[in-house]
């Protein structure tokens, strides 16, 4: 018997010594009887709700490992990939059944996948899909500034911290019983830096909005690019009025460095290197970028020696017929961002890692409606993208801003 059964059939004995007392007082061995077959029926019905619960469990564990185990399992909902398939999934369906509708509106929760849209490869190598052919895309540089930045996250609206000033005093040699030398660190500065928010929007029409290839393919390539694209040029170059982000060209702090004159030999690369070490001499750190205007890195790609070799490589092999032709060779080693961003004639040189981070607030985020201005009347949807970042230079002494002339 089962333990169900075997409940059952002590709680039927139980039953029967009480029904064959009738209207007398139990004996004492009849009383003993009972006490006994409730005891067994209390521990039976401990034992079927453990075993109970043990099932659950195990049928709930079972379910999850299939589901993780394979992505493509009967019913099971795929990943999404980038925001505007997360935007998709959540708008889609709702966008179509509001199609004639005045008023409605929709939106999708903040996009936190982790293959993040904020990384190199869903911005910097955008796609002209085959089914958007009659629409002309602007040029799309690459946008990896933010990328060598440190990334980090805040639950608030702003972000404090000190930044050091000036080390004065030193360590030396003293004499017994002399006086020792006091090394102080200058009065930290307390700095604040808000989050600012980033938003912009496109309109679409109802036809639009039904094919679900081209609505993600609008939001991933042509809303969430101009939405970097603009995100780069306030990381750079931002002035920190009103709700413009304080770009790491305008912090107070940043050395600077320029090339010497044509007759001194003095060219930009120099200038280059001569930055990298007044990160480490003046700031402390050791350089992992710099960032390059496109005209600037043609000048340094293209520079030749006296046999008209090119020092970066020609245009089938490596210096001087070695190696492989790299896309993008480095400057000095250092991880080179070339991005339209930055002025021509200008370069930044930072450790850009260590001594600087942008701060997100969620992810970013897709609304859409049709109650926008004259949307309603003329089938149109109006989709809108907003982020909220911050950008915290603990030390702007790792940065240096060099005049980039005489290249190479």
């Amino acid at each position: 018997m089962n333990l169900k059964e075997q409940r059952a059939a002590k709680f039927k004995a139980a039953q029967d010594i009480v029904s064959g007392a009738k209207d007398r007082d139990l004996t004492d061995d009849e009383q003993k009887s009972f006490d006994a077959l409730i005891a067994e029926v209390k521990e039976f019905d401990a034992s079927i709700n453990r075993a109970t619960a043990s099932a659950i469990a195990r049928k709930a564990l079972g379910d999850l490992s299939e589901d993780e185990k394979h992505d493509d399992a009967p019913g099971k909902e795929p990943a999404v990939k980038s925001l505007g398939e997360h935007a998709a999934k959540h708008m889609h369906a709702r966008l179509k059944e509001i199609k004639g509708v005045s008023g409605a509106s929709v939106s999708a929760p903040e996009f936190k996948a982790a293959t993040d849209t904020h990384v190199t490869g869903a911005w910097a190598n955008p796609v002209i899909n085959e089914y958007d052919r009659t629409i002309v895309r602007g040029i799309r540089p690459r946008l990896v500034v933010s990328d060598l930045l440190g990334s980090g996250t805040l639950s608030g609206n702003a972000i404090s911290y000190f930044v050091e000033a000036a080390l004065e005093g030193a360590f030396t040699t003293v004499a017994e019983g002399a006086v020792k030398p006091q090394l102080h660190v200058v009065d930290p500065t307390m700095t604040t830096d808000v989050l600012k928010k980033i938003a912009g929007w496109i309109k679409l029409t109802d036809e639009m909005t039904e094919d679900l290839d081209f609505f993600v393919s609008e939001i991933n390539q042509r809303l969430l690019y101009e939405l970097a694209k603009f995100e780069e040029a306030q990381l750079l170059n931002g002035n920190g009025t009103g709700s413009n982000v304080l770009g790491l060209l305008n912090r107070v702090g940043v050395q600077t460095e320029a090339t010497g004159t044509v007759a001194s030999g003095d060219t930009g690369a120099d200038a280059l290197f001569r930055a990298m070490t007044k990160v480490q001499t003046g700031g402390g750190e050791d350089a992992d970028g710099i960032i390059l205007h496109p005209t600037d890195y043609q000048n340094l790609r293209l520079a030749k020696d006296a046999n008209k070799q090119y020092y970066g490589g020609g245009y089938f092999a490596g210096q001087y017929g070695s190696g492989t032709l790299q896309d993008q060779p480095p400057v000095w080693g250092l991880r080179t961002v070339v991005t339209p961003a930055i002025t021509a004639g200008t370069a930044l040189v930072g450790a850009f890692g260590t001594a600087a981070t942008v701060y997100r607030k969620g992810g970013v985020r897709v609304e859409s409606t049709n109650s926008h201005a004259s949307d309603f009347t003329s089938n149109l949807v109006t989709v809108r993208a907003e982020e909220r970042v911050a950008l915290a230079v603990r030390r702007p002494s790792a940065f240096v801003k060099v005049t980039v002339t005489n290249a190479p």
